[in-house]
């Protein structure tokens, strides 16, 4: 159950970091709350998480989820640079995830 609470903490880590691209610098109510909302989520799914896996552990895990999954969406959605080098450095980043899951 703590990979589970760990892997959705991460995935809406990545909502809220999407999500601050919407709220315009927090000019716009609705994605703003939406964002917040999706912050305090993530920390406490986070926090569940750690419960029962080793701090540095989950706290690489999670913030590799949400590296991956906003960069990810940053090319998709707003038209970032996809470049080899950004790419391969996502492929480390999913290996580097992988490995912390299989030490554990």
């Amino acid at each position: 159950m703590p990979w589970i609470y760990l892997f959705l903490a991460g995935v809406l880590e990545v909502g809220w970091a999407i999500g601050l691209k919407y709220t315009e610098g927090f000019t716009r109510p609705l994605p703003t709350i939406l964002t917040v909302l999706s912050m305090i989520a993530s920390v406490g799914l986070l926090g569940l998480a750690v419960r029962d896996l080793p701090i540095g552990k989950a706290y690489a895990v999670w913030t590799g989820i949400g590296t991956v999954g906003a960069v990810t969406l940053g090319m998709a959605l707003f038209g970032d640079p996809a470049t080899v080098a950004r790419i391969a450095c996502i492929g480390l980043i999913l290996i580097g995830i992988a490995g912390l899951k299989l030490t554990s």
